[in-house]
């Protein structure tokens, strides 16, 4: 059993990303993100007016779910159902034989086990999370580290040093279609953590049960 929650907590580390994180299903610690290389100065200066397109493009998407597959540190791969709603609110359902599930409300994000009804919680704003689910991304603000256009690819690397340390989230999206396509955390030994989605449909309707917390079980 202690096993099982070990390997749960390694593989939600690179997912949510926070400053010393730590799950507290094994009692560790995780490592810190590692920031991009890259100075707002210049990151501002390569941030095109195609890449806000897209930036805003993204922002003005409400809802959205899908499927995802995860690619932890070590090669591990897992997958399952993904659903976002902004500003704030996700939810990971990993496939079976997975029970881990991760939801964010708007105010917090927890990690749980749903067949040992454990759950831990952290503020969403201490996460690169946060970014992600933000209500615009400004590629003029202190939080862009780096933008990068390619023909097929936009890649935005975001991080603010005074909330996350040195924590960054790096976003991929479709140059031609403005979708996202993937993003990537980093942790301090330069492990990477990236998360793909695929049939993802937009604008869709959803319960707001999808997004609750169950606070009575968080630990």
């Amino acid at each position: 059993m202690t096993e099982q929650k070990t390997t749960l907590s390694k593989s939600m580390t690179g997912l949510l990303g926070r400053r010393q994180f730590s799950l507290g299903l094994a009692g560790g610690v995780a490592g810190l993100l590692v920031a991009g290389a890259a100075k707002p100065v210049l990151a501002q200066a390569a941030a095109g007016a195609s890449a806000q397109r897209i930036a805003d493009h993204f922002s003005s998407v409400k809802t959205m779910m899908g499927e995802f597959v995860q690619f932890g540190p070590r090669g591990e791969q897992t997958g399952g159902k993904f659903f976002i709603e902004r500003p704030g609110k996700l939810r990971f359902n990993f496939e079976d034989p997975s029970p881990l599930r991760v939801i964010a409300d708007g105010r917090n994000v927890v990690v749980g086990n749903v067949k040992l009804k454990t759950w831990d919680i952290y503020p969403l704003s201490k996460t690169p999370l946060s970014l992600l689910l933000s209500e615009r991304i400004d590629l003029t603000s202190a939080t862009v580290r780096s933008v990068r256009e390619e023909t097929d690819l936009t890649t935005i690397v975001l991080g603010n040093k005074s909330i996350f340390g040195d924590s960054t989230i790096t976003m991929m999206f479709d140059t031609k279609t403005f979708d996202l396509r993937q993003w990537t955390i980093t942790d301090a030994q330069n492990k990477d953590t990236s998360v793909m989605v695929y049939n993802v449909r937009n604008g869709v309707a959803m319960d707001e049960r999808v997004f609750t917390i169950p606070y009575d079980q968080v630990k």
